[in-house]
């Protein structure tokens, strides 16, 4: 399933949103604790790599949490890896691909990735460089986005024209499958919906682009947007408007993947 947007493009996005961030970083510190709280009780890793760190500000989570163990930040964002070494709470702040780890195999024992792995083009070269430089019993825990994810925007946009407007991503049957094939025990594999609401269109697209995640497919149209058409998509929203504002759904999947004890 190679649908996902070029490594360059998404780096270059985040890394010029690293100042902006964390103040529109809502969902993301949601996300993130849920699955610092899917854990399992027993993990006290000697080591932890926090995979897509962005801003550093689950690497600072994860330090608290365990503070007898060694961090490593990673992240294939420059600018996010700057910020994040500025904030603290990993010893060790690397810049990588999360298909092609910079790591030694069998080096860590957790491996943490919160609502980062949907960028990537290929989840199976994800899996398998996981349970490489995973420790024998070591845990990956993540999140991810699904189909579904900004299905209103989505849905709005194609009332207006045919152009990819929206980032796409991977179905949670392709997650299921990808996963139950990695060689990894599956210990918890569960989609959960969250949805935002916002005063108007202009506050969601602020925020998307804020947080270095809007329109980065193929296909999007070249050069700005017609006040037309963003009218147009401001009309088409209304008609999904709730008492709480315009909604936006993240379809999001929690996943805990254990490596076998001896490898």
């Amino acid at each position: 399933m190679n649908e996902r947007p070029d490594k360059r493009r998404v780096a270059a996005s985040f890394s010029r949103a690293a100042g902006s961030y964390d103040s529109v970083a809502e969902l993301q510190r949601d996300v993130g604790r849920r699955l610092l709280w899917r854990l399992p009780l027993s993990t006290q890793p000697g080591r932890w790599l926090d995979l897509g760190c962005g801003t550093g500000h689950f690497s600072r989570a994860l330090g608290e949490w365990f503070p007898l163990a060694q961090g490593i930040s990673l992240d294939i964002a420059e600018g996010m890896l700057q910020h994040a070494r500025q904030q603290g709470g990993a010893q060790c702040h690397v810049a990588g691909d999360a298909e092609q780890l910079p790591l030694r195999d069998q080096s860590c024992d957790l491996i943490f990735s919160s609502l980062a792995l949907q960028w990537c083009a290929d989840f199976q070269a994800v899996l398998s460089e996981a349970r490489r430089v995973l420790r024998p019993g070591g845990v990956l825990a993540f999140s991810s986005l699904c189909v579904g994810t900004l299905q209103e925007l989505r849905d709005s946009w194609q009332a207006v024209d045919g152009f990819v407007h929206v980032n796409r991503f991977r179905r949670v049957e392709d997650y299921e499958a990808l996963c139950a094939a990695s060689g990894m025990q599956v210990q918890a594999l569960q989609l959960q919906a969250h949805r935002l609401h916002y005063p108007d269109l202009r506050s969601l697209t602020h925020g998307l682009k804020a947080l270095g995640a809007h329109n980065l497919n193929d296909g999007r149209p070249a050069g700005l947007t017609g006040r037309a058409r963003l009218r147009a998509l401001a009309e088409a929203y209304e008609q999904r408007r709730q008492p709480e504002g315009l909604p936006c759904t993240y379809q999001v999947i929690y996943g805990v993947l254990q490596k076998e004890q001896r490898s």
